[in-house]
C-alpha cells in the first residue's frame, strides 16, 4: 500500500472510472454525481438524479452515463443531460456498468433482481444500445454482468459476472452482435452460490470493474476482497495491488502512457451502508504494462 496515492476521499461509492483525453471521469452512486479529476481534485461534471454508474464517450466526445434506477443511458451535450436510450423493458432491475465501442454503441449490464426483497441470485441480460437509441438484448443468462472491456481490434468483449466468480468473453460481429460465449477466466470453479452473502463469504474473487492491458490481461476489482487483481485469460492471477481494509470495485488504466492504475475503493461488500457512510476513495499506483482497448 506504500505505493498507493490517495487522489480523493470522502465520497459515497465511486464507480466506473474512465480515462478520456487527459482526464479521469468517475461516478459516485449515492451523491449522484459524475466527477472529473483535475489538478485540484474532483470537480462535478454533472448530477444524475437516477444515480450514475457506467461511463463512456461517444465518437463526438460526448460523455455517456448510465442512469441506474430508471434504467436509461444519458448523453451530456453542451452541459445538459439528454436521453440516449431507454433500457427498462430489457433490464429487470438497476442498470450498472457499461462499455462504449468505437461506433458509439453501449453494452450495459444490470443487477438482474432486487436483492433487498428476494435472496436468490438470478441470471440476467446484457443490453446493447445502438447509436440510434435502439436497445436489444446482446446476451442473456449472465450472473450480474458488470465491468466490461473491448479488445483493441474491436473483436472481443470481456465481461465480469460478479456473483458467479467468473469472467466471460464474446466475439463481436461487425454489426455489434455477440456470439461464441465462453469462460475467459473462472475464479471460483464449481461455485453455485445461492445468495450474495454466500458469494461474499466464500473468500473467492468477485470480479467487478475491469481494465484491459496491452498483454491481454485484465485488472479487476474484487468486490469482497482487499485489493485489485491482474488476471490472465484462463484465470491465473498475475499480480495484486493490496488496499487494506477497503475493497476495490472498479479500476481504470490511464495517464498519458496508460500505466497509471486508478482504483475506486470502499468498505467490503455488505459491511456498511455507503448511502450513509461516505468512506469511498480514489487511489492510484503505477504498473508496468499499459492499458489497451476500450474503455
Amino acid at each position: 500500500m506504500d505505493d498507493l496515492e490517495v487522489l480523493a476521499e470522502g465520497q459515497s461509492f465511486l464507480e466506473a472510472p474512465r480515462w478520456h483525453k487527459g482526464h479521469l471521469y468517475v461516478s459516485d452512486f449515492y451523491l449522484r454525481r459524475v466527477y472529473r479529476l483535475d489538478a485540484g481534485g474532483l470537480s462535478v461534471v454533472c448530477e444524475v438524479p437516477g444515480q450514475p454508474s457506467g461511463l463512456g464517450h461517444d465518437p463526438d466526445d460526448h460523455l455517456m452515463v448510465v442512469s441506474m434506477i430508471d434504467r436509461r443511458v444519458l448523453r451530456l451535450v453542451d452541459g445538459v443531460l439528454q436521453p440516449a436510450g431507454d433500457l427498462a423493458a430489457l433490464a429487470p432491475f438497476h442498470c450498472n456498468d457499461m462499455v462504449v465501442d468505437g461506433a458509439g454503441a453501449a453494452y450495459v449490464g444490470n443487477f438482474g433482481w432486487d436483492s433487498s426483497v428476494s435472496d436468490p441470485i438470478r441470471p440476467t441480460t446484457l443490453v446493447r444500445l445502438a447509436p440510434d437509441g435502439t436497445a436489444t438484448i446482446a446476451a442473456d443468462d449472465l450472473v450480474f454482468p458488470n465491468g466490461s472491456v473491448i479488445t483493441p481490434d474491436g473483436g472481443t468483449l470481456i465481461v465480469s459476472e460478479t456473483f458467479a466468480g467468473r469472467i466471460a468473453a464474446f466475439d463481436v460481429a461487425a454489426d455489434g452482435a455477440l456470439s461464441n460465449r465462453r469462460v475467459w477466466a473462472d475464479l471460483a470453479p464449481a461455485a453455485a452460490w445461492r445468495t450474495i452473502p454466500e458469494a461474499v463469504a466464500s473468500g473467492r474473487p468477485l470480479p467487478d470493474g475491469m481494465a484491459l492491458d496491452a498483454e491481454g490481461a485484465v485488472w479487476i476489482g474484487d468486490a469482497a476482497g482487499d485489493g485489485a487483481l491482474r488476471v490472465a485469460e484462463g484465470g491465473e492471477i498475475l499480480d495484486r495491488v493490496p488496499t487494506g481494509d477497503r475493497s476495490v470495485y472498479a479500476v481504470a488504466l490511464g495517464g498519458d502512457d496508460r500505466r497509471t492504475l486508478y482504483l475506486c475503493v470502499s468498505p467490503p461488500l455488505l459491511q456498511t451502508d455507503p448511502s450513509v457512510e461516505h468512506r469511498s476513495a480514489l487511489l492510484a499506483t503505477r504498473v508496468e504494462v499499459p492499458g489497451a482497448g476500450r474503455p
